[in-house]
């Protein structure tokens, strides 16, 4: 989960699909594109070399991308904030879907993030900045991929049935925990809350790109104004602080609904070979900002739980892409692989010998440093994997 402010100011108006400005097996290069393009390159044969770069600063003013125009096809968006006290995030939106972002950019710190881009008319987003929005163009018009990229077309696909699987699994454990908040059964929803929530953990950058539904869902306290604030972690607030569902009823209809909505919004999406790149990523930067800090669980302290949820996605995206990753670079793959396996090596170590997780309370200092060195050692190859995989053609 994204540090506060965690909501998006986004209006979701109606299930966009990604497959809108993006699909997950075509490539969109542009048939009028110079030699050069954005520090990107072309061979004799006139396919790319490499992802174009597009340099996002982001200020309290606002965050302008250089350049502010480019020719579709593969493109990697390099951020930097540039002294924005009030700016910590920007996002490439397409209407009321984020399509790509960067969280966390306190002054000083960069990111990136990779996309293959069709064209179209996007926007550069940085939420509390003077100007929030700039507009971001895609010129040019798409063309047929061939080779390696075929191998990547059963990766969106497996991506999408993933993702669907466990957004239905989702509502069916989200319904059993809200039944049990209402009939005001505190132990049998204290003991349902970590195994409900491990299905969106583990698709959650899919969740956050619909608007207001991830505050909705799972804002923390102070993440969003206290009298609209619902959702899983207010009703964690209240088993375990006043170990009581008092009052909850209406937040676990409210929360059930939601989770609805965002079920079927996921039916109506198509993902690209970026996204779940760029998903594996979020999701190993979700474990090392909020999670392994403790700050996402605060009151039921099950953070070990939402951490091997973020885990397990972040590998499943990422085994998805080897086949077609393998033919670029297996050094880069052998490495991953490794990585995660020193992850899950020290995570079982965290069993509670029941099928879950020790509470957070529990570790050592020793022990959380250990977990964090691991994740940091596994996210920076795997932030190499989006760049890499747009360039496939």
């Amino acid at each position: 989960m994204p540090s506060a402010p965690r909501a998006r100011h986004l209006a979701v108006a109606g299930a966009v699909s990604l497959g809108l400005a993006l699909t997950g097996c075509s490539s969109a290069t542009s048939k009028s594109a110079t030699s050069k393009d954005a520090a990107g390159g072309k061979d004799a044969a006139g396919g790319r070399t490499d992802a174009r770069t597009v340099r996002v600063i982001l200020s309290n003013d606002g965050c302008t991308a250089d350049p502010a125009t480019i020719s579709a096809g593969p493109v990697t968006f390099t951020l930097k904030n540039d002294g924005g006290s009030s700016v910590s995030e920007a996002e490439l939106v397409l209407g009321t879907k984020i399509l790509g972002e960067k969280e966390g950019l306190t002054p000083g710190l960069s990111g990136k993030f990779s996309l293959d881009l069709k064209p179209g008319r996007y926007e550069m987003y940085c939420p509390h900045a003077k100007t929030e929005r700039s507009t971001f163009m895609v010129t040019g018009s798409g063309s047929a991929t061939s080779g390696a990229a075929a191998l990547l077309k059963p990766a969106t696909s497996g991506y999408r049935d993933y993702v669907l699987g466990k957004a239905t699994e989702f509502v069916g454990l989200t319904a059993a925990f809200a039944a049990a908040v209402k009939a005001g059964d505190v132990a049998k929803a204290k003991s349902l809350y970590a195994n409900a929530r491990a299905p969106y953990e583990a698709i959650e950058p899919v969740a956050e790109s619909f608007g207001d539904l991830d505050p909705g869902i799972d804002a923390r306290a102070g993440d969003v104004p206290a009298a609209s604030w619902g959702g899983y972690h207010r009703i964690e607030q209240q088993l375990w602080m006043k170990n009581s569902a008092t009052g909850m009823a209406p937040v676990a209809d409210e929360l059930l609904s939601d989770v609805k909505t965002l079920v079927a919004m996921i039916k109506t999406s198509t993902y690209q070979p970026a996204d779940l790149a760029n998903g594996a990523t979020e999701l190993l930067t979700e474990v090392g900002k909020n999670k392994l800090t403790g700050e996402e669980e605060r009151y039921s302290r099950t953070d070990l739980s939402d951490i091997n949820a973020n885990l397990e996605g972040s590998r499943a995206a990422f085994d998805l892409l080897v086949p077609a990753l393998k033919t670029s670079d297996p050094t880069l793959v052998s490495t991953i692989q490794n990585r995660f396996a020193d992850v899950s090596t020290l995570m079982k170590k965290q069993s509670d010998g029941k099928g879950g997780f020790r509470l957070y309370t529990r570790l050592t200092p020793a022990e959380v440093r250990a977990l964090m060195v691991a994740v940091d050692a596994l996210a920076e190859p795997l932030s190499r994997v989006g760049e890499k995989i747009v360039s496939i053609r």
